[in-house]
């Protein structure tokens, strides 16, 4: 038997596990990149948090293994509908959160919750991000995380994803 020496990681190069793999389900704006930054780290922009812990995957991109899928939708039904699609062709990988983005500072039409109902056995989880309207006048989701409300709803999210409570 051959013995062979094992490189050890240097200190100073961070070993993160990549934790979540974002799906936008119906395309990339500044909503998807400011949750993306608000599960990335510690979601205060400052970067000083673990980072490299969420990642938004191009289209068609495989989930990287040990990565928790997220898909992320806004709260409208056609948002909800291209999720019911995405989930009818999901196959053997686990069952994925689902990040809801208010689109307006109001709850969900009907036809949206029903189908958040009906979808609800096939995710591991629902959570909410609320309306923020500072999304709408923000170049970075870097400079939407230097608002307050923003850091508020980057710590519920964590806190809903990342708790012992589900959905």
């Amino acid at each position: 038997m051959t013995i062979q020496p094992v490189a050890s990681t240097p200190a100073h190069v961070p070993t993160v596990a990549l934790r979540y793999a974002l799906i936008p389900v119906h395309g990339y704006g500044i909503a998807v990149a400011t949750v993306a930054r608000m599960l990335d780290g510690d979601g205060d922009g400052d970067g000083d948090g673990d980072g490299a812990r969420a990642r938004v995957l191009a289209p068609a991109e495989p989930v990287p293994y040990g990565a928790q899928p997220v898909l992320l939708a806004e709260s409208t039904v056609y948002g909800m509908t291209c999720v019911e699609e995405l989930l009818q062709r999901w196959g053997p990988l686990p069952k994925p959160w689902l990040v809801l983005v208010s689109d307006a500072p109001a709850p969900p039409v009907p036809d949206a919750r029903y189908l958040l109902r009906a979808l609800g056995g096939r995710l591991a989880g629902v959570a909410r991000v609320p309306y923020l309207p500072v999304l709408r006048g923000v170049r970075t989701a870097d400079e939407a995380l230097e608002h307050k409300d923003v850091l508020a709803a980057a710590g519920r999210l964590r806190r809903t994803m990342e708790g012992t409570t589900r959905r």
